[in-house]
């Protein structure tokens, strides 16, 4: 069994997690999230704290990843998440327009980007986007697409890039000689 899924999630003040007809749900002061379960992995909410249970042994491979799923539900629901991009690029730029994220990456349109929903953007200085959330599955995919839209080059090093990351810059043509 995992050692990560014997830990109880210990639960904040204001925390309150309810089990029912194979649905998870988490509500704190930033909201609501809910999460399917299945039917061989149960929750037990005691004293404070939630502990994850399955009933034979070959779900075990779920109960270290339920444990976490509930622990980050939790986190989120407390603190939220958030991923911070850099534009990189001579008229590169961001802005937020109602509800959807608006951004000049050299192509001959502006790129217009719609927000789900239960996630915010912030930008800083034309060039830094905080994508923010409750839901960390969900704040990594937006900005994983957000990235998409135009990823790193390679040679150039410009584009949209996490903040943090180190990339590996090739050498051209001509240095190769």
């Amino acid at each position: 069994m995992s050692r990560i899924g014997k830990k109880p999630v210990i639960l904040p003040a204001g925390v309150k997690v309810e089990v029912g007809k194979g649905e998870l749900t988490v509500t704190g002061k930033k909201g609501k999230l809910h999460r399917l379960i299945p039917g061989r992995v149960s929750v037990e909410v005691k004293d404070g704290a939630a502990t994850v249970a399955v009933s034979d042994e070959g779900a075990g491979n779920l109960f270290g990843m339920y444990r976490t799923l509930l622990s980050n539900m939790v986190q989120g629901v407390t603190e939220g998440y958030t991923r911070t991009l850099e534009i990189v690029g001579v008229g590169y730029k961001a802005e937020v327009k109602s509800g959807a994220l608006q951004l000049a990456l050299g192509y001959s349109h502006p790129v217009v980007f719609p927000l789900p929903a239960g996630i915010t953007a912030e930008v800083e200085s034309n060039t830094v986007i905080k994508v923010t959330g409750t839901d960390k599955e969900l704040v990594g995919e937006t900005a994983a697409r957000i990235r998409r839209l135009r990823k790193p080059d390679v040679y150039k090093n410009k584009g949209i890039r996490y903040r943090g990351e180190r990339l590996i810059k090739k050498v051209g043509k001509a240095a190769g000689k």
